[in-house]
């Protein structure tokens, strides 16, 4: 029945939000939530120390390393996330984008674990439609490891130069 009310009706989407969707939206604007993205419960607590990055400059991928450690009474995993800040100057850019995440193994009390991540050119680019690119925006970003998108643990720095990551044919574009 549904099919028969489309039939011959004309429909037009409007994707308005761009990029600002779900948590990119809320923490960018700083709207609370009951339950942020990246929420979890665990019947212990993790301490998160030791952020080192491999280079304070991008050079085609940078590594972050941080150490949990279970600092609770009970045996636990976590769930540890790397999100990304952008200088966000010329392009928009919400507050911070998730960009990987890794599980620590079965942590007994006291003992610790050391995740890794990197990222890629990929992970630093936005699309910038004035070049029809998708681009590395110059300046500093920030790397920020938590447990959640609003329980951000530990941060750094580091800075990259602009360049060109992937160049597109304009195709289907909008009349």
């Amino acid at each position: 029945m549904m099919g028969e009310l489309m039939v011959g009706k004309e429909a037009e989407i409007s994707l308005d939000e761009g990029i600002m969707v779900g948590y990119r939206y809320y923490n960018s604007k700083g709207i609370k939530t009951a339950f942020p993205f990246g929420f979890g419960l665990s019947y212990t607590s993790f301490a998160y120390t030791d952020l080192r990055l491999s280079s304070e400059q991008f050079d085609g991928s940078i590594t972050a390393k941080v150490t949990i450690k279970n600092t609770g009474n009970t045996a636990g995993k976590e769930v540890v996330q790397l999100y990304l800040s952008a200088p966000g100057a010329k392009l928009e850019k919400p507050a911070l984008e998730l960009k990987g995440f890794a599980k620590t193994g079965l942590l007994t009390p006291g003992k610790s674990q050391i995740l890794t991540f990197k990222l890629t050119p990929k992970d630093l680019a936005s699309f910038d439609t004035a070049q029809s690119a998708w681009v590395i925006e110059a300046g500093n970003y920030t790397v920020k490891i938590g447990a959640s998108s609003t329980d951000i643990r530990a941060e750094k720095n580091f800075s990259a130069r602009a360049q060109i990551v992937e160049k597109v044919n304009q195709v289907l574009v909008p009349k």
